[in-house]
């Protein structure tokens, strides 16, 4: 059996707080099997927990506490962690960017808007300003961050496999200036091409598929079962039921079959920069 590898307590609030779960689970003499036993969660979610890779719910902080004799400390530090993992995210969507780092594949399908991981900050901070006006100059900006934060995913050399599918019409029609959408559009070349990644675009023609009704990102990890994350306009929300999953997986791969190959989708994003490119040459 290989090494157990710890989590590193320092890299984050989160990391200590799971890194901690560990340490008083072991120091109590509990398997993680023994811990998860009467807790409502699952082994998988546990270990996430302990790896900082998952938000403490308030309702099984107070079982832990319970369970391990630790006096309320797990509720009392969930504020902490939850803070310190939202950082610019929604409350809803703060536990993403971390299954995210920890998972072997993510498939992005984006029906609305581009992919987040492929983002660049013009079109974040667009975005933002476009969906929640009211939003103060700071609070944006705090959103560009993290959001930002979240591409330096593709500078590791464990990063997942990435597979993204999005509708021709995010292109087409531009949220930014004809320079700032080149620039979007070299951006997502420029990672696809350097990850080997694979991008397909639904054609503007192709109007009824599969996952029409709105965003779906799948993703699987080395010691968890796969999950789903569906979002709107101010929600979302982790699928984890396994028949839904598997419902979410078959609709994926139907969707791949209805959208343009890699290469072909690939030099329309090309033929649509350039386009922009001249566009704002022209506007000089």
């Amino acid at each position: 059996m290989p090494p157990r590898k710890d989590t590193d307590a320092s890299l984050s609030v989160p990391a200590f707080y799971g890194a901690e779960l560990r340490y008083k689970r072991e120091a109590a003499g509990l398997t993680l099997e023994a811990l998860a036993n009467g807790s409502f969660r699952g082994l998988s979610f546990l270990s996430q927990i302990e790896r900082g890779e998952r938000r403490m719910p308030e309702d099984l902080a107070r079982y832990v506490d319970k369970r391990l004799e630790t006096d309320g400390f797990f509720e009392r530090r969930c504020e902490d962690v939850q803070k310190a993992r939202q950082a610019g995210h929604p409350l809803y969507f703060m536990d993403i960017p971390d299954l995210e780092k920890c998972a072997v594949t993510i498939e992005d399908w984006a029906p609305s808007v581009l992919p987040g991981l492929m983002q660049t900050e013009a079109y974040i901070r667009k975005l933002n300003q476009s969906v929640t006006p009211w939003a103060r100059p700071e609070v944006v900006e705090e959103r560009v961050r993290a959001r930002t934060a979240r591409a330096e995913i593709w500078r590791r050399e464990d990063r997942p496999t990435y597979w993204a599918i999005l509708r021709e019409a995010l292109i087409r029609r531009p949220l930014l200036p004809p320079e700032q959408m080149a620039e979007q559009l070299e951006h997502i070349l420029e990672v696809i091409r350097s990850t080997q990644s694979v991008f397909q675009i639904v054609p503007e023609t192709t109007v009824a598929h599969p996952l029409m009704m709105g965003l779906a990102k799948v993703m699987t990890f080395p010691d968890a079962p796969p999950m789903v994350w569906t979002e709107g306009e101010h929600s979302g929300q982790v699928v984890d039921y396994p028949p839904l999953v598997a419902e979410y997986r078959r609709s994926y791969d139907l969707l791949r079959a209805v959208a343009l190959p890699p290469e072909a989708s690939l030099a329309i994003i090309e033929e649509t920069a350039r386009g922009y490119r001249n566009e704002a040459q022209q506007q000089d």
